[in-house]
């Protein structure tokens, strides 16, 4: 789903679910090739190291988002979920949420047999030292959007575009890379679906229709 049509597409769910029109709701998705900047200073523009007109060459946009964070890219091959949730009246806590969302991503991991954690002072999910998983988060009144970016078979060399969520002596890695072979992206949203409702004691009612 293009980038644009996602965002606004969380927006419009976010207000349903701000009004209980809704449940809360998970969309896992696949972006085209994008690069994303967050709303703080310049949003992580500076961290874009790849000229305009290089970008262009690929066919990859950028775009402002509404989320916390520094630059980052999304592409075919990468998992992102976005968590639609109301986090009232028991998980008001901002800090909780972004770990919850990291141990969502260590537990996939470790259902592959890979030990993920986390790293003082940043957030994501790192498999020894390297990032496989970004977190961007938006939450008003409780209500949360964005989310994160799991690197399942990820072209890896786009990251090389820009300075990952403004990091630069920290590598990335993704799912395939690690196991050395090629993963589905079904799969791993399956044990996404799983994992999440297990950390955030939800159930699953019923998939949003394919779009």
């Amino acid at each position: 789903m293009p980038y644009a049509e996602a965002l606004a597409l969380q927006r419009a769910l976010a207000e349903e679910r701000r009004h209980d029109r809704i449940p809360d709701t998970l969309l896992l998705l696949e972006h085209p090739a994008v690069i994303t900047v967050g709303n703080r200073g310049d949003g992580g523009r500076s961290h874009i190291v790849a000229s305009t007109e290089h970008l262009a060459s690929l066919g990859i946009d950028v775009h402002q988002t509404g989320r916390g964070g520094d630059v980052t890219y999304h592409g075919p091959g990468q998992v992102v979920g976005y968590p639609i949730l109301d986090l009232k009246p028991d998980r008001q806590d901002v800090h909780r949420y972004v770990r919850d969302l990291e141990e969502v991503m260590i537990r996939v991991c470790a259902g592959y047999g890979i030990g993920a954690g986390r790293l003082q002072g940043l957030s994501g999910t790192w498999v020894r030292g390297e990032k496989i998983g970004a977190i961007g988060v938006r939450i008003s009144r409780w209500i949360t959007s964005h989310g994160f970016a799991f690197n399942v078979n990820t072209n890896l060399d786009h990251f090389r575009l820009i300075v990952p969520c403004g990091i630069g002596d920290r590598g990335v890695t993704s799912l395939s890379t690690l196991l050395m072979r090629q993963v589905t992206i079904d799969e791993v949203e399956a044990a996404f679906v799983h994992h999440l409702t297990d950390v955030f004691e939800r159930e699953v009612a019923a998939p949003l229709p394919s779009v």
